[in-house]
C-alpha cells in the first residue's frame, strides 16, 4: 500500500478527515473527532498506528512478528504499529484500518454514531 491509497482509503470512510493535530508530517485520520489511524506518510517504511481489540492485537503482533507491533506511542493494549508498505497484504492491511474506524465508531456516543447513519 502506498501512502496515496492509505490516505484514500482512511478518507472513504463516512465522515472521516485528516487532521494534522502534532505536526504537519504526521496524518491523523478521525471520525467525529475520535482519531482511528495516525500515519507520518512520508516515512520509510510506511506503519500507521489502528486501534484494535486487545486480544485481536495480541493475535496480530504473534502471527505477524516484526510487521505488527504494540502502538508507537499510544496504549499497548488497545493500539497497533502495522508496517503497510511490507509483506503484510493490503486486503488485511484494509481490513485492519476498518475495524480501527469501527472500534472508534463504536465508541462514540449514540447520537454520533446516528449522525453516521444518515446520507
Amino acid at each position: 500500500m502506498t501512502p496515496q491509497e492509505l490516505r484514500a482509503f482512511c478518507l472513504s470512510f463516512n465522515a472521516a478527515v485528516e487532521d494534522f493535530p502534532f505536526s504537519p508530517e504526521i496524518s491523523v485520520f478521525k471520525v467525529r473527532g475520535k482519531l482511528f489511524a495516525l500515519s507520518h506518510l512520508d516515512a520509510r517504511p510506511l506503519k500507521a498506528n489502528l486501534k484494535c481489540d486487545p486480544d485481536e492485537a495480541v493475535r496480530l503482533r504473534g502471527e505477524y512478528e516484526g510487521l505488527i507491533v504494540p502502538g508507537w506511542h499510544m496504549n499497548k493494549r488497545r493500539w497497533n504499529t502495522v508496517t503497510v508498505d511490507g509483506d503484510l497484504p493490503d486486503q488485511l492491511v484494509r481490513e485492519l484500518i476498518e475495524d480501527s474506524y469501527d472500534l472508534v465508531v463504536a465508541g462514540l456516543p449514540r447520537a454520533d454514531r446516528l449522525r453516521l447513519d444518515r446520507p
